[in-house]
């Protein structure tokens, strides 16, 4: 776990300060500069092509980290490097003609209840090419154990220049609409950096070559294209749906309220950047021991991790939510809901990444086929009658049942248990602690209350976290911080 915890903690703190910079994006600038329509506009924008990105990366990202480390060659694996940063430009291709002849038909059903999405359609596609190459070169990197750059771009970077658009927005230096095109160029420019940076670690020999097990390359990457959109629906497809029902300011008081949650998910994306490879690697060379322990190992360090978030989001949340408009307060149970979501899918630990590394992925797809179905039909049905409360509702349903049918996969298929006795423990833990700290309210200013109850949450939380030695690593960093900082316990 070495290197996984050394890559891992610095990933946590990156990913931790891009959400902070979010934070202030999220709550403060974006709904007083921007206002909820054109906030709500950027936010669709970019979760459509979030949503399109797994068709023009065509699964390469996730191709390139299970096959890379089975070529036993430099020479086979730059023909493979070669293949996957190529490859995809060929399928941009096909989508671009589909697109165009199709522009006019598309463009009518999303701009149907809101308008003023039909001048920024062209960004829709431009946007999720620029995120599919830099997922792809960011797998470039991380194959060769270098996770950390991009995860700071991608975390903190898209943010940063995000909030120096927002600045230049209330100076005037921009207008509303060319911020929504200025967002687009951000995305452009972190592709293009994390290309230099990717060919910096690995100089590109390219050369138009098929690897010898393209066949096998071929059907994982279908698959991966469909489980890529799966997952993005999953996380986006609630905003388009609102977009087709209800006044496009709804999805800038749904996006406050799923930021907030997100934050919990944190952690995991922070470890899944190195964990990947180093489970793809384990499951080639058949170390089911080891893989056993790493799932044991993931999945309790990120409960703890994410549980501490969670707690500390939950008792705070309407001081959180006295700072920003009043019209966005309907958003607290959507907090919820969504949060308990991402934290039933966070102590899975790596699960994703076991199962995208088996030759069982294809029933799971499946399975995630039919509940982004299922949540299709659950946003159609709830969002007219709740409004983002039944849009949350659908979510939480959705992401809740796929996530256990993923544990009872893995569990089932290949005999893997992530849950141990600590599993309950933290649980329990985390429970006593919220009902002890929710309905206690300090008659401060906001930020001081919040301060304040998250420094007794935290003192309570690591003291008995560590009491009753939850996680050995966990309890093993700790008592390194406190022998450098001189202190005993």
């Amino acid at each position: 776990m070495g290197i996984v915890l050394n890559q891992s903690f610095k990933n946590t703190i990156i990913t931790y300060i891009g959400f902070g910079i979010g934070a202030i994006n999220t709550l403060y600038l974006y709904p007083v500069f921007l206002g909820a329509t054109y906030y709500a506009l950027t936010n669709y924008v970019t979760s459509a092509a979030n949503v399109i990105m797994p068709l023009f990366a065509i699964g390469m990202q996730n191709t390139l980290v299970k096959f890379y480390s089975q070529y036993e060659t430099e020479e086979e694996r730059e023909q493979f490097l070669s293949f996957t940063a190529l490859f995809p430009i060929l399928m941009c291709i096909p989508l671009g003609l589909i697109g165009i002849f199709f522009y006019d038909d598309i463009t009518d059903f999303v701009s149907k209840e809101n308008p003023v999405v039909r001048e920024f359609m062209l960004l829709i596609p431009f946007i999720g090419i620029c995120m599919a190459y830099f997922e792809i070169f960011y797998a470039w990197a991380r194959v060769h154990m270098h996770s950390v750059f991009g995860n700071f771009i991608k975390e903190v970077g898209l943010r940063l220049l995000s909030t120096f658009a927002l600045i230049g927005l209330y100076f005037n230096w921009i207008s509303l609409v060319e911020f929504v095109y200025v967002t687009a160029g951000i995305y452009f420019l972190a592709f293009i950096i994390t290309m230099f940076y990717a060919f910096y670690i690995k100089k590109p020999n390219f050369q138009i070559t098929i690897p010898e097990n393209v066949k096998s390359v071929m059907e994982y990457t279908f698959y991966i294209i469909l489980s890529g959109s799966v997952a993005n629906l999953l996380l986006d497809g609630d905003k388009l749906m609102l977009n087709q029902y209800m006044k496009i300011e709804n999805i800038a008081y749904y996006s406050v309220a799923t930021y907030i949650a997100l934050v919990i998910s944190v952690p995991s994306r922070a470890m899944h950047q190195i964990v990947y490879p180093i489970t793809a690697k384990l499951m080639h060379e058949n170390k089911h021991d080891e893989l056993n322990q790493l799932y044991k190992k993931t999945s309790i360090n990120l409960q703890i991790v994410g549980g501490f978030v969670m707690l500390c989001i939950f008792v705070n949340i309407h001081q959180l939510y006295e700072l920003v408009p009043k019209e966005y307060s309907g958003g607290i149970s959507v907090v919820f809901m969504i949060g308990l979501s991402k934290y039933f899918d966070l102590i899975l630990g790596n699960n994703n990444a076991i199962i995208f590394n088996t030759k069982y992925y294809r029933m799971v797809l499946y399975l995630g086929l039919m509940l982004v179905v299922l949540t299709v039909i659950l946003n159609m049905i709830f969002i007219p009658i709740f409004g983002i409360f039944g849009s949350a509702f659908a979510t939480l349903l959705s992401i809740t049942l796929y996530s256990f049918a993923k544990l009872l996969f893995v569990v089932k298929k290949l005999h893997l248990y992530p849950f141990t006795k600590q599993t309950i423990h933290s649980m329990l833990l985390t429970f006593a602690l919220f009902l002890l700290f929710y309905f206690w309210e300090f008659p401060f200013f906001q930020l001081i209350s919040i301060a304040l109850k998250s420094i007794l949450v935290t003192i309570l939380y690591l003291y008995l976290n560590y009491k009753f030695k939850i996680s050995p690593d966990i309890n093993n960093v700790i008592d390194s911080i406190f022998k450098k900082l001189g202190f005993k316990i």
